[in-house]
């Protein structure tokens, strides 16, 4: 039989003493151990050839002391951009912050796509400034391209830059014609400018107070120079040509102190209206604002977009946008416009859907109140956002056209004819039989799951599409050899028909 070692044998009192070695070293409950400090571990690490085990950690700790974790990834990287929150449009503050950031009358925080002609607009009333010299600078495009406000920008940058330059700043008058009572006005306040306390005085007119005036050389030193920035000028020559050949003859006085920017829609206003000034030499510097194009609009949108924490649109939407208003016209209020109809859109669609669902989810089984509540709260990013059919709807609103209005109103079979001719003709073809667009219509029904009508039919409702204007049938005994060619643009028929999503799939 094995002997029991007693207590008091030296080999237990040996493994007593170890295990007590080990609960000092551990931390345990013995007598206290006095404070290591960092220097004395890391010698005793140098001392002692046998590393000490790891102390392992809670596994809330070790998710803490992560790398990966979010706070310290966080601490890692402070510049780090956080990713824009979801939009709620049934929030009535947000709804009211994306329709005022879209709205035509919100002045942008800076003015893109435009800093060339802003540039040659600035280097030229710097030079007048700088010399002391009159000049005149007529400023044209098409609407919405921007030139009312770059020569807001301008106007303060000149202030600005004749501050710096330790230069007099010039006066400044910026005017809208159409506010004018009459045309002759505009001498006046131009001449209450230079002389805001004194009154005309006999039958001279402001007109001819003012040829006085740039006649004398005191002018030149007692008055400072004048920018003016004369609006909608195309005004004047609707109202009153001789007005504004004077306007512009103030600037050719030798001692004239006007630095005159007129602002018009009319690209050939100084060949057309100005043949004196040309004769003279006189003709004014032209800056001529193009229509934007489609990235630039895209461009616009986006910078106007920044100022909101949220993402409202959708980028094909706004491609879209883009598109129609750079064929259209190029005009960006139009592109304004058609955001904030299709952002007014979607609230509708939103208003209709809680309206008619009640508590009545997608699938038709009842909601509970509470569940209700968690849709409100917690919406789907993917339909809170301004998708392609809103922007399309809103376009449509927009550049209604009659050839639109009537593709659209056209039954269902002979709007698949037109997207079939659509469809065949993006090869390159100009005309084919109706035999052979008979196939592409029927292509289009069998994938759509949609019953085709027969030869008969389908020949008839050609016809109809000719009477209307749309096609154009040739001549021939069977009607199946007949010519057929589109008489509107594909791209118009495209445009009708891309709100429904059985022809937006056929002509994508």
């Amino acid at each position: 039989m094995p002997a029991i070692a007693d207590r008091s044998s030296s080999p237990f009192k040996a493994m007593l003493a170890a295990k007590s070695c080990e609960l000092a070293g551990s931390g345990g409950c013995c007598t206290p151990q006095k404070r290591r400090l960092r220097s004395d571990t890391a010698l005793a690490a140098k001392e002692s050839p046998v590393s000490t085990p790891m102390k392992l950690k809670s596994p809330r700790r070790r998710l803490d002391s992560s790398p990966s974790s979010p706070a310290n990834r966080i601490k890692k990287d402070p510049s780090e951009k956080t990713l824009k929150k979801c939009w709620n449009p049934r929030d009535v503050e947000q709804m009211r912050a994306v329709k005022e950031a879209v709205h035509v009358s919100t002045a942008p925080s800076t003015v893109v796509c435009r800093e060339d002609e802003q540039k040659r607009v600035l280097d030229f009333c710097k030079a007048c400034v700088q010399q002391e010299k009159a000049g005149s600078l007529y400023v044209c495009g098409c609407p919405g391209t921007g030139k009312s406000l770059s020569m807001e920008l301008v106007k303060q940058q000149v202030i600005d830059w004749a501050k710096m330059e330790g230069l007099q700043s010039p006066e400044v008058l910026a005017m809208n014609c159409t506010s004018l009572a009459n045309t002759s006005v505009i001498f006046s306040k131009i001449l209450g400018m230079h002389q805001p306390k004194k009154k005309s005085i006999g039958s001279t007119s402001p007109l001819q107070h003012l040829q006085n005036l740039y006649s004398n050389k005191q002018a030149q030193s007692s008055s400072k120079m004048m920018l003016i920035i004369a609006d909608e000028l195309d005004y004047l020559i609707t109202r009153d040509r001789a007005v504004l050949h004077d306007l512009f003859m103030l600037t050719t006085f030798p001692f004239s102190r006007c630095i005159l920017i007129g602002i018009a829609n009319s690209i050939d206003l100084a060949d057309r209206f100005l043949p004196r000034l040309q004769s003279l030499n006189c003709k004014p510097m032209v800056v001529t604002f193009r229509a934007y194009s489609k990235d630039q609009i895209l461009s616009i949108l986006q910078e106007r977009l920044l100022v909101l924490p949220y993402i409202v649109f959708h980028q094909q939407a706004l491609e879209l946008c883009a598109r129609k208003v750079e064929a259209a016209s190029g005009d960006m209020r139009k592109a304004l416009s058609v955001c904030r109809s299709a952002v007014e859109i979607l609230e509708a669609e939103l208003r209709e859907s809680a309206s008619n669902t009640g508590l009545t989810s997608a699938e038709g089984d009842f909601v509970s109140p509470r569940t209700a509540l968690a849709y409100e709260v917690f919406p789907s990013q993917e339909n809170n956002t301004v998708r392609i059919d809103h922007m399309a709807l809103a376009l449509s609103k927009t550049f209604r056209s009659p050839i639109v209005d009537t593709i659209q109103s056209l039954p269902q079979h002979q709007q698949i004819i037109l997207c079939s001719a659509v469809k065949y003709f993006r090869g390159g073809k100009k005309d084919t039989t109706v035999g052979e667009l008979n196939k592409s219509y029927i292509d289009i029904c069998k994938s759509a799951l949609i019953p085709p009508v027969g030869i008969l039919e389908f020949s008839s409702m050609c016809r109809v599409l000719n009477d209307q204007g749309l096609f154009k049938l040739g001549q021939s005994r069977d009607d199946k050899f007949k010519r057929v060619t589109l008489k509107v643009d594909g791209a118009d028929i495209s445009f009708a028909l891309q709100g429904v999503r059985l022809f937006r799939n056929c002509l994508q």
